[in-house]
C-alpha cells in the first residue's frame, strides 16, 4: 500500500488520566470491544477539515473561488449557515475530536510550544488533551471501525516527544490506528515537516511534490486497505488539510488561472458574495452587511502598485483553495468507483475564520513577516505562491472571506467564528442543497459522528471515568429543518468572550491589563440579525444582563479558570486594539 507503513498486531490508543483531569499519567491501552459485523446503517466517514477558510470562500456558500468537487457535495446533501467554531485552530480540532469544549480539555488556545510542561498555567490554557477525554477515534475504534487521520494535528505540546514524556497526546495514542502528516500548526506545502504513525520522516524531495495530494493518495489508500483487508470494517478517515492556513501555496497554473478577477478589490469581492450569498440562500435576504472593518483599508485607498500586488496575493489564496479541492475530488471519485461512495458520510468544515494575522500589507516571504516592502512584493511577484514564498495575504481579504460578518479568526463575532459547514450521505440523507439554519458548535460534530456509527462516547474507559460531554448530535436535522440545534453555546479566547442563547448573543471585547468588569458588550438580535451588524445593548439592557449571568454560568460549568488574559507574550500581539480604546502598553 503506498505510502504507509502498516504496524503489525494492536496499536496502542490513548492513555488514561486519574482523577485529575488535567495532570498526565503513563498511557494505558482500553479496553477492546469486539469487532461487530458490517451493518448496513454503519457508514464509512470522511471528516474533512479545512484550515482558516472563511465562510463565504466556497462556491457552495457563495465565492467566485472554484470549488465544483466541494460544491457537489454540498449539493448532494446539507450545508448549515449557523455552524460555530472556536476561532483558532487546536482550540477546534480539540472540540471537534473529544465532543468536549477546548476549555474542559486544556486547549482554550494553542497547543503547548513550552519545552516542558509548567505546573503554574491554568488548566483551561494548558495546551495538552487530558488523557481522560476519549476522542472519537476512540470512541469509533472501540466499535469496530478503522481510523485513520492524514494531514494537520496540532493538538500535541512541543515537549510530548521530550526525554520522559511518551508521545501521549500524538494521534496514535488518541485513538488513531495510522497517521501520516503533521504535529504543528503550519507547514510548507512543498517542503513539508511530515510523521508517520509515531515517527518523524524525512522531507519529500520528489519533483513537483505538493503536500495535498500526498494527503489524498494517503485517504485514498486507507480506504483500499481496508477494503483489501476483507475485515468487514467501515473506515473513519479524519482528513485536516493545510488548506487555506499560511503559506498560501499552489501550483502556478492554479494562480494564473484566475487573472485579474481581484484587480477590483477586496470591497466588491466581499459586496459580490453578499448579493450571492442572498441569491443562494446562504444567509436571509434581509442580511444587513456590516461596515468595512474598522482598521481595514478600502480598496480605493490603496495605490496601483498595491493593487496589483495585493491583488495577486487573493489569487494565490483562491487557487490553493481551488486545488485542495480537486484533491478532495480524487477522493470522492476514487470511493464511487470503488462502489463505496454511497455510504460514505461526508463532513466538510472550516476550523475557524479567515486569517487576518499578517496586517495591511501581508506577509511574502514569511507569513507572519510584515516587513517586506510592497515595491519588493512586486519585484518578486512571480515567485508568489511558489515554493520560494510563504505568504499570506492582506487582512481586508480575510473581512471578504468571512462575508457577510464582522472580523474574522480570533475574534469573538461571527466572522472568527462561523464557518462552513456541508454533511453529504448518499444513503442516509435524503435532502439534497438544502440550507440548514440550527444552531451547531464543533462539539456536537463528535456525538453526531458516533450517533451515525450507532456508539457514543463512554462514560468510563478502563475503570477511569471521562470528562462530561458538552455535544449532543445534530443527526435529527438530517431530516428535519427545526430538530438537532443547540440553544445555549458559551465562547471565550484571549480574554474575548461570547454567549448565544437561542435569538440572542452577546460579545464581550476585553483591553488586557484592566478588569474584566470593564469590558465592552455588544448584544445582537441574531434571530433578525443574521450578520451581528446592530448592537441592542443600549436598548435591552436587561436582556444583556441575563446573557452575562449566563456566561459565567456555563463558563464554570466548563471551564477552570472560567475566565484569564492570555500569556503575556500572546498579549502582545494587541491584535484587537481596532476594536478597543486606547490602551496602556503592556510590559
Amino acid at each position: 500500500m503506498k505510502g504507509w507503513k502498516i504496524a503489525l498486531g494492536g496499536l496502542a490508543l490513548a492513555g488514561l488520566m486519574g482523577a485529575s483531569a488535567l495532570t498526565p499519567v503513563a498511557a494505558k491501552a482500553p479496553a477492546r470491544v469486539p469487532a461487530p459485523a458490517r451493518a448496513e446503517g454503519r457508514p464509512n466517514i470522511v471528516l474533512i477539515v479545512l484550515d482558516d477558510t472563511g465562510f463565504s470562500d466556497l462556491g457552495a456558500f457563495g465565492s467566485e473561488i472554484r470549488t465544483p468537487n466541494i460544491d457537489a457535495l454540498a449539493q448532494a446533501g446539507l450545508r448549515y449557515n449557523r455552524f460555530d467554531s472556536k476561532a483558532i485552530c487546536s482550540s477546534s480540532r480539540a472540540a471537534l475530536l473529544t465532543g468536549r469544549n477546548n476549555q474542559t480539555v486544556g486547549m482554550e488556545d494553542l497547543a503547548s510550544n513550552a519545552a516542558q510542561p509548567d505546573p503554574a498555567i491554568n488548566p483551561s490554557q494548558r495546551g495538552e488533551l487530558p488523557r481522560n477525554a476519549e476522542t472519537i477515534a476512540q470512541a469509533l475504534e472501540s466499535a469496530g471501525y478503522s481510523t485513520w487521520a492524514v494531514g494537520k494535528w496540532h493538538l500535541a505540546p512541543k515537549y510530548d516527544e521530550a526525554p520522559g514524556h511518551d508521545k501521549g497526546s500524538w494521534p496514535l495514542q488518541r485513538g488513531f490506528q495510522h497517521f501520516y502528516g503533521f504535529l504543528s500548526g503550519w507547514t510548507d506545502q512543498y517542503k513539508p515537516d511530515l510523521v508517520q504513525d509515531n515517527a518523524h520522516i524525512p522531507t519529500p524531495n520528489a519533483p513537483g511534490y505538493l503536500l495535498a495530494p500526498d494527503l489524498i493518495d494517503h485517504a485514498i489508500a486507507a480506504f483500499d486497505t481496508d477494503k483489501a483487508s476483507g475485515s468487514g470494517k467501515p473506515s473513519f478517515v479524519y482528513v485536516a488539510l493545510g488548506t487555506a492556513h499560511a503559506p498560501i501555496q499552489a501550483p502556478k497554473s492554479y494562480i494564473d488561472a484566475y487573472g485579474d478577477t481581484y484587480a477590483k478589490g477586496w470591497d466588491a469581492i466581499r459586496a459580490e458574495r453578499f448579493a450571492r450569498q442572498k441569491k443562494l440562500g446562504i444567509i436571509p435576504a434581509d442580511t444587513v452587511l456590516p461596515p468595512i472593518n474598522p482598521g481595514d483599508r478600502p480598496w480605493s485607498s490603496l495605490s496601483d502598485q498595491e493593487k496589483t500586488v495585493f491583488a495577486r496575493f487573493m489569487a494565490t489564496y483562491a487557487g490553493f483553495i481551488t486545488h485542495a479541492d480537486d484533491q478532495i475530488g480524487r477522493l470522492v471519485a476514487h470511493l464511487k468507483q470503488t462502489g463505496q461512495y454511497d455510504n460514505t458520510l461526508f463532513v466538510v468544515l472550516s476550523d475557524n475564520g479567515a486569517a487576518p494575522e499578517a496586517g495591511q500589507n501581508g506577509g511574502f516571504w514569511r507569513p507572519y513577516d510584515p516587513s517586506t516592502s510592497v515595491a519588493e512584493m512586486a519585484q518578486n511577484l512571480d515567485k508568489l505562491g511558489g515554493p520560494d514564498t510563504q505568504s499570506l495575504y492582506q487582512r481586508p481579504w480575510a473581512m471578504a472571506g468571512v462575508t457577510p460578518f464582522r472580523r474574522y479568526k480570533l475574534w469573538p463575532y461571527a466572522g472568527g467564528i462561523r464557518t462552513p459547514l456541508i454533511v453529504s450521505w448518499a444513503k442516509g440523507i435524503k435532502a439534497q442543497g438544502v440550507v440548514r439554519g440550527q444552531h451547531i458548535d464543533a462539539v456536537d460534530v463528535g456525538p453526531t459522528l458516533l450517533d451515525v456509527a450507532g456508539t457514543e462516547f463512554h462514560p468510563s474507559v478502563n475503570g477511569v471515568e471521562q470528562l462530561p460531554v458538552a455535544g449532543h448530535s445534530f443527526r435529527a436535522s438530517f431530516t428535519s429543518a427545526k430538530a438537532g440545534g443547540r440553544d445555549v453555546q458559551f465562547f471565550e479566547l484571549r480574554g474575548n468572550r461570547a454567549i448565544t442563547a437561542a435569538d440572542w448573543k452577546a460579545i464581550a471585547m476585553h483591553s488586557y491589563g484592566t478588569s474584566f468588569d470593564e469590558d465592552r458588550w455588544a448584544l445582537f438580535n441574531v434571530a433578525k440579525d443574521f450578520s451581528e451588524s446592530q448592537d441592542l445593548s443600549a436598548k435591552y439592557p436587561e436582556k444583556l444582563k441575563e446573557l452575562q449571568a449566563l456566561w459565567w454560568n456555563e463558563a464554570r460549568k466548563y471551564s477552570n479558570p472560567p475566565l484569564a488574559e492570555p500569556a503575556p507574550q500572546l498579549r502582545r500581539f494587541r491584535q484587537f486594539d481596532d476594536d478597543l480604546p486606547a490602551q496602556p502598553q503592556q510590559p
